[in-house]
């Protein structure tokens, strides 16, 4: 199995973060006619601190190298809406008018574009691998969606689309006839301009796997994008491929809450709360343990303040304190762990120590389904249950009972509770501490 991060590194939206670090770093410059005739920042342009930073990292690597006149960034771009329009309208000017400012930034740049737009690419990438390295997520393949234009292959892809009667031609552009495989209309993958669509990059990049020897890909989408599964789907059909072979999870957004309100996020505006800060704030178990504790395509309220608390309302600390307890009890008891394979386990006739035990095996199905149905919540849900019967089991009982025979089927029990729990936390990538 090979773990791929897709870097949509070709495009507008890589050219709106880049327009958007150029603009603030014209504005650091400060310098002539950029002091006397400032360019208003816009407000669909890539608002973060962040952009800022790294507009201030250029300013002071590349001095003013990529300093251009306010007026000759601004010459011929639309005017911004007025309170007249309505808002369709002005969304459309307020994007035709970033467009400008991204081709006046492409034409007075040259061959510095391709510079700051790489900057820019390289800051954000690196930040991006570092962010989840320190989680615990790790890729084997970073995949440049640029790559696929430089190799050739969307424009072959699109090609061969054409030659099987795929395609057609209107009002300029080029169509996929993707309602022929059940989608809801056809969808665009050359504009009129020449440009071709992200649709047909992401044809491109499926293809790329097949060709690389895949047979099986499952990819992680937001849940916006449901209604664009029976188009990929659709086009690999179209390409003679199986489109079975394609499965789609789909992740809704986790809503941030703390003390009860919810946390404002927009990618643009620069208002949203980082990985990085998020596992600052909780740490990182609690960080990976709340993302799965909900199917992925339903809604996550993240409570920030539960994933910091030390109570049995906190899942993670439920789980990770009934590890702690079997590590300290079987610190008490003294033994030799490996001792306790050999254990008669015929004395745990109780109730709960039964409930315990079939709870236990039922771990390797939970596993297995869970994997099936790449539904990983069902692993943590499990160890929930588990933790929640052995907390009520070791209230119940006394564990380190005078009598040998007992002791040791009861701590035989217990020993199987932390290695199914430390097996499974290891799945979701979640320490087990010994002490807490």
């Amino acid at each position: 199995m090979t773990s791929e991060y897709y870097v949509n590194d070709a495009g507008r939206q890589m050219d709106i973060l880049a327009v958007s670090t150029w603009l603030r770093y014209l504005a650091l410059a400060d310098h002539g006619s950029n002091a006397s005739e400032p360019i208003p920042f816009p407000s669909n342009a890539y608002k973060g601190a962040y952009v800022t930073e790294m507009a201030r990292q250029l300013l002071a690597t590349q001095g003013e190298r990529y300093l251009r006149s306010a007026a000759s960034a601004i010459a011929g771009t639309p005017g911004l809406p007025d309170s007249a329009r309505t808002d369709a309208e002005a969304a459309q000017q307020r994007e035709a008018h970033l467009d400008a400012l991204i081709a006046n930034a492409k034409q007075l740049l040259g061959g510095d574009w391709k510079d700051v737009h790489n900057y820019v690419l390289s800051e954000q990438l690196a930040d991006c691998r570092s962010d989840l390295e320190e989680s615990g997520v790790h890729f084997d393949v970073w995949f440049s969606e640029e790559s696929l234009f430089a190799s050739g292959l969307v424009a072959r892809c699109v090609e061969q689309l054409d030659k099987a009667g795929h395609l057609y031609q209107q009002d300029g552009a080029c169509w996929f006839r993707s309602t022929t495989f059940g989608d809801e209309k056809d969808r665009v993958v050359q504009r009129e301009n020449g440009q071709y669509t992200y649709f047909a990059s992401d044809i491109a990049y499926h293809l790329n796997k097949y060709d690389r020897g895949f047979q099986r890909l499952i990819n992680v989408w937001g849940a916006d994008h449901h209604g664009y599964i029976p188009r990929v789907k659709g086009a690999l059909a179209a390409l003679g491929l199986d489109p079975d072979t394609l499965d789609v999870a789909l992740v809704q957004f986790a809503v941030l809450y703390r003390s009860g309100r919810k946390a404002q996020m927009s990618t643009r505006s620069g208002e949203f709360v980082t990985l990085r800060t998020l596992r600052e704030d909780v740490g990182n178990d609690a960080c990976r343990f709340f993302y799965v504790l909900r199917k992925s395509d339903q809604h996550l309220d993240f409570d920030l303040d539960l994933a910091k608390s030390q109570s049995n309302e906190n899942p993670v600390y439920y789980i990770q304190y009934a590890h702690a307890r079997v590590c300290s009890l079987l610190a008490l008891w003294g033994g030799e762990p490996q001792t306790l394979a050999s254990t008669d386990l015929g004395r745990l006739d109780g109730s709960h120590e039964l409930a315990l035990a079939a709870r236990l095996g039922e771990f390797p199905e939970t596993v297995e389904t869970a994997a099936g149905e790449l539904a990983p919540h069902l692993i943590a849900f499990y160890l929930k249950e588990l933790a929640a019967e052995f907390h009520s089991y070791y209230n119940a009982e006394r564990m380190l009972v005078d009598e040998p025979a007992l002791r040791d089927a009861r701590i035989a029990l217990a020993a199987a509770v932390r290695q199914v729990i430390r097996n499974g936390m290891a799945i979701l990538g979640v320490s087990c501490p010994e002490s807490m």
